[in-house]
């Protein structure tokens, strides 16, 4: 299919949101790349990269630069993120996926749909929302060093492989979160090179897996990954509105209009502009 001249930076804009889900705490790049239409393409490509590789290259090169742009600029403000506007930041993300659920849904049932599928998407739904509930107090704080730096890159790559999976959450928990985007705004190797080995290690070993899962079992992975989304949004919602003011709420509900419209407008265009299959 021949390319309309937006579409580089339609996938460039892509892939700036879905890095932001790598670092931004509460929002899974993953579930990201689900909404936005790029993650059986992305799974297929990884398990199998020398099958059509300049073709995939050349697609993903966009996406893979607007995410290094997100994750890079993200962690100058992640400090400031940290604090009260986090709570307004995140009602741009959450309105970014609510707009892209019907596109998401579109895709679950679009080789059919059984009440089993909607058994397993309620289900992992509700495990998700317990997990990620109740699995605090399942993690202790550790020590910034290479195995923790490689701990930390190996969950950035389930959070890419498992949509809902959000790998901030769980650096929080163990106290790299901080450390981590520290790291990658100062350019430290020694975050840097364990995070992207321990990245790289677990695409390797489980994009095959995710890849053999579409092949068998499309539609029941699609709405699993559909009730994993719903449930990582419930989580993200903010529940502490301490110190706001009047200003705070408005711009908080400008950013979750403009991420509805934001994410409905990439969901309707990738309609559109379906990318040439694998």
């Amino acid at each position: 299919m021949q390319k309309r001249p937006g579409d580089t930076i339609f996938r460039a804009v892509k892939g700036a949101l879905i890095g932001s889900g790598f670092i931004l705490p509460g929002i899974s790049g993953g579930a990201l790349a689900a909404v936005f239409g790029l993650y059986e393409r992305m799974i297929l490509f990884m398990a199998n990269p020398f099958k059509n590789f300049k073709a995939n290259f050349l697609f993903f090169l966009p996406v893979g630069i607007g995410a290094l742009i997100g994750i890079f600029l993200l962690s100058f403000v992640i400090s400031f993120m940290l604090g009260e506007v986090e709570n307004v930041a995140r009602w741009f993300f959450i309105g970014a996926i609510v707009g892209t659920i019907p596109t998401l849904w579109q895709e679950a049932g679009k080789h059919g749909r059984s009440k089993t599928d909607l058994g397993i998407m309620v289900t992992t739904g509700v495990l998700m929302l317990l997990f990620l509930w109740f699995g605090q107090p399942l993690f202790s704080t550790m020590t910034p060093s290479t195995s923790a730096w490689l701990l930390s890159g190996g969950l950035i790559g389930l959070g890419l492989l498992v949509p809902g999976l959000s790998p901030s959450n769980f650096l929080i928990y163990l106290g790299l979160y901080k450390g981590m985007s520290d790291g990658i705004k100062t350019g430290d190797l020694s975050v840097l090179v364990p995070l992207i080995i321990g990245l790289l290690a677990i695409v390797l070993v489980f994009a095959k897996v995710m890849a053999y899962v579409f092949e068998v079992a499309y539609a029941k992975l699609f709405h699993a990954i559909f009730g994993i989304v719903m449930a990582s949004t419930v989580m993200i919602v903010p529940l502490d509105y301490t110190g706001f003011t009047i200003w705070h709420y408005l711009f908080a509900i400008a950013l979750l209009v403009l991420g509805t419209w934001l994410g409905w407008w990439m969901g309707n265009l990738e309609q559109k502009v379906k990318p040439t299959t694998i």
